[in-house]
């Protein structure tokens, strides 16, 4: 299997996303960035050139080997936000989901969650989410 690609950044936050162009988009990041660091209790570090993810969580690929991520994180895409969560702990997440608002999810296991901007989801559902995707990381120990 190759070598996992995105991989943990010097690049500044603050400099990424007041690069991005749609203000309001730049605006909803900010705010998502605060929403993460409060349910992570940790900064927000740049994964590879458009992720930003919040704490340490560890996850094994099929052929065994352990990679460091981390345990929340969102990228701001053209025209959408994909918000990463855990893809094999979904079931955590149906309750809260059946009251976010409007939002796509992906399929299988990669764990994404899709929104537009903030005002399409409730966002004391989306920082409660949030906090779930953390305690559900928080209780899983690292693979061995």
């Amino acid at each position: 299997m190759p070598e996992i690609k995105t991989k943990k950044t010097e690049q500044k936050v603050d400099a990424f996303l007041n690069s991005l162009k749609d203000e309001k988009q730049r605006t909803d990041a900010f705010a998502i960035v605060e929403m993460m660091k409060k349910a992570s209790n940790s900064e927000a570090q740049m994964w590879g050139s458009a992720i930003i993810g919040f704490g340490k969580y560890w996850y094994k690929t099929a052929d065994n080997k352990v990679h460091d991520w981390f345990m929340i994180g969102f990228s701001p895409r053209s025209g959408k936000f994909s918000l990463y969560l855990v893809g094999e702990k979904k079931d955590k997440f149906i309750a809260l989901l059946e009251k976010l608002g409007k939002y796509k999810m992906s399929q299988g296991n990669t764990g994404c969650l899709y929104i537009n901007k903030l005002e399409d989801v409730d966002v004391k559902i989306l920082s409660e989410l949030f906090e779930t995707q953390v305690k559900v990381c928080t209780d899983s120990p690292p693979p061995k």
